[in-house]
């Protein structure tokens, strides 16, 4: 077996009946799954999809997305994973850069992208009707239903990818330049979700509450590849809504587990407050993507009378490391390695293994580690050794007894509300406003979302900018979550000899009482 969907079909054939994802009122079986991944894909090759060409998913969670992504590899095709919030800025350089053939996305979707200029997108799928310029699904996929008329039957067997095949490219940023597309194989996928699903002890009795976006590693390569790989099941929700998901976790007993971020986290406790009820237990809560805090981390432990499990991935990477099952939950740490991978500490300058409890930069290999960014060599070469360690830009230590602890980043990065969010790309945006000379974009700690993204400008000679337009300005060009909380004027940024922003100096002034 060598890929996600593989394991999907083979998992239809063996359990037709058994259900797959739940969703609204619907019940989608593994025969149901694989029968509309198998017409997705027929679909995609009748519509002249070449191995190797890109397909974006520009749309939320639904059973859809799920059978999109699966068609696509099925079809030997790759997947681009679009963030639902993204606007014209991010969409224009994340459809050309990947030169995307094929996007699936709905009404809503195809309004941002008609205007734009993609000079290899020649077909719009739309999930939920049909525009100017576009196809519905249901037209879509009739194409198949023709295709398979005029073979013998309309059995073919499908042809699963290999190993090697690329599978997904996943947009990710430093703090410098455009965003990159980090391209994952098959194989990644697989030998990731199978080091997940053995730590955790997933198995086909499990039923994943799933309210993560689908677009983003957390939801899609956690849980929808730990889900579909061990023939469990899924109560697939379109987005996190704390009183909706408490209810589910209180009267749907099939539920066995739910991934979430720290701040879905804190959300949920204090909507347990709010009932005044005592929650159910799971089998097992998740935490990533962003810290869990050691506050939020004992309230849960007290108030559902079970540790959460924290772990650590990235989009490049996947899942990296996680507290053990049996064994202690320590707060404030990512446990360890998963089965099959290695981590290590290395200094900074020298790039020299540190010993435990020093800190410096962490450094992962092994099977489940991307293999390129998408036509950036050079950005490829920065970020591996010669031995094949990923450098991941984020800072940590380890404890004597193999904990890693992660205390910073290397790069500029801001975490709210589980989001990734890359200070140059707004400070982009920032500059082009007219009435702005320079920007900078910190993160400043948030009791609810971790991190709020906070702007400090330098207006323009005889300009007089208002923060209330300069926000509007900004969820105009971007995604709504990394838009400015606040927009703070000053005269001048703080710069060292070299004229480069001190940007810790600006954090230092603005939380300074």
């Amino acid at each position: 077996m060598n890929s996600i969907v593989e394991a999907t079909l083979r998992h239809a054939q063996e359990q037709p009946e058994r259900v797959a994802i739940f969703f609204d009122q619907q019940r989608i079986t593994y025969g149901d799954l694989a029968s509309q991944i198998e017409r997705f894909a027929r679909a995609l090759r009748g519509r002249g999809l070449q191995p190797g060409d890109r397909v974006a998913l520009f749309f939320g969670n639904s059973p859809e997305f799920i059978i999109a992504y699966l068609g696509v590899q099925l079809a030997h095709g790759v997947v681009v994973l679009v963030n639902t919030q993204y606007r014209k800025v991010e969409l224009s350089h994340i459809l050309n850069d990947a030169a995307v053939r094929l996007c699936v996305t709905s009404e809503v979707g195809a309004q941002e992208i008609l205007p734009l200029q993609i000079e290899s997108l020649h077909t719009l799928i739309l999930i939920d009707g049909s525009t100017s310029g576009s196809i519905s699904l249901a037209d879509f996929l009739n194409g198949a239903d023709s295709i398979s008329q005029q073979r013998q039957g309309g059995t073919d067997a499908p042809v699963f990818p290999e190993a090697n095949d690329p599978a997904v490219i996943g947009y990710t940023s430093g703090t410098t330049g455009r965003s990159k597309g980090a391209l994952l194989r098959q194989r990644n996928l697989l030998t990731n979700s199978i080091a997940v699903t053995s730590a955790w002890h997933w198995t086909e009795n499990d039923c994943l509450l799933l309210t993560l976006p689908l677009f983003h590693t957390h939801g899609l390569m956690v849980g929808v590849h730990g889900t579909l790989l061990t023939g469990a099941s899924m109560v697939l929700r379109q987005k996190f809504d704390a009183a909706d998901v408490l209810s589910n976790l209180q009267n749907n007993h099939a539920i066995t587990m739910f991934f979430g971020v720290p701040t879905m986290y804190s959300r949920l406790l204090a909507e347990v407050e709010r009932q005044g009820i005592k929650p159910r237990q799971l089998r097992l809560f998740v935490s990533g993507s962003a810290p869990l805090s050691p506050q939020v981390f004992n309230a849960f432990e007290q108030t559902f009378g079970q540790r959460i499990l924290e772990r650590y991935g990235m989009t490049e990477t996947i899942m990296n490391m996680t507290n053990p099952y049996d064994g202690e939950r320590r707060a404030g740490t990512v446990g360890a390695p998963f089965p099959g991978q290695e981590a290590r500490v290395v200094d900074v300058q020298t790039r020299r293994p540190l010993p435990a409890t020093e800190i410096g930069e962490i450094e992962v290999r092994g099977p489940h580690v991307f293999t390129e960014y998408w036509q950036r060599p050079d950005a490829t070469a920065e970020v591996f050794d010669a031995d094949g360690w990923f450098k991941t830009g984020d800072l940590g230590w380890y404890s004597q007894d193999g904990y890693y602890t992660i205390t910073g980043r290397a790069r500029e990065l801001i975490i709210s509300g589980g989001y990734n969010i890359y200070p140059r790309e707004i400070e982009d945006v920032l500059e082009s406003h007219p009435d702005i000379a320079e920007a900078a974009v910190i993160g400043l700690p948030d009791a609810d979302m971790g991190e709020q993204v906070v702007a400090v400008i330098v207006p323009r000679t005889d300009h007089h900018p208002q923060a209330p337009d300069i926000i509007s300005f900004c969820r105009q060009q971007l995604a709504s979550y990394k838009k400015p909380r606040q927009i703070i004027i000053v005269d001048s940024l703080p710069r060292n000899a070299l004229g480069k922003v001190q940007k810790h100096v600006l954090a230092a002034q603005l939380q300074t009482p």
